[in-house]
């Protein structure tokens, strides 16, 4: 099956199984960003943006996304960069086999929630796990990025 979408704002067209998930797709076209962790839908490594909304790619049929706009990590390096000082600042940094799809996650925070208390942030990023640091750190850095410090 053939399908078109915009990705980071290129026009690919991709061959796709009509049972094969997103997040195989682009690992598939190079998108290696993109991880893998759970395959259940509740780790977060995954996400990336469909239509500027975060969505687990793990749980989206390809076929889905025909004609749609995807942002993977590729796509907003300048913000990823941005938001990775304050984590480095706040001594959280990941891995990196998280990161992607959390930053993805704290990206389309900034864009949708507008001065979001403790409570929203920690809502927000429900389903996005990291089992290499805890989370204060993150959440520091999360708070002054949202400047909600």
């Amino acid at each position: 099956m053939k399908i078109e979408v915009m990705i980071n704002n290129k026009k690919i067209a991709m061959e796709i199984e009509c049972d094969e998930f997103l997040a195989d797709t682009l690992r598939r076209y190079g998108f290696l960003s993109v991880k893998k962790g759970c395959d259940t839908g509740s780790c977060g490594l995954c996400t990336v943006w469909l239509e500027d909304k975060p969505v687990l790619s793990c749980s989206i049929l390809s076929a889905r996304v025909n004609g749609k706009q995807i942002t993977t990590i590729e796509g907003v390096q300048k913000e990823a960069r941005e938001f990775a000082d304050f984590l480095v600042n706040e001594g959280a940094e990941q891995c990196g086999f998280c990161s992607p799809g959390f930053i993805m996650t704290v990206l389309a925070m900034k864009k949708e929630l507008k001065n979001p208390t403790e409570e929203d942030i920690v809502h927000y990023l429900t389903g996005n796990l990291c089992r290499c640091t805890g989370y204060v750190g993150q959440l520091r850095a999360i708070k002054k990025y949202m400047g909600v410090v």
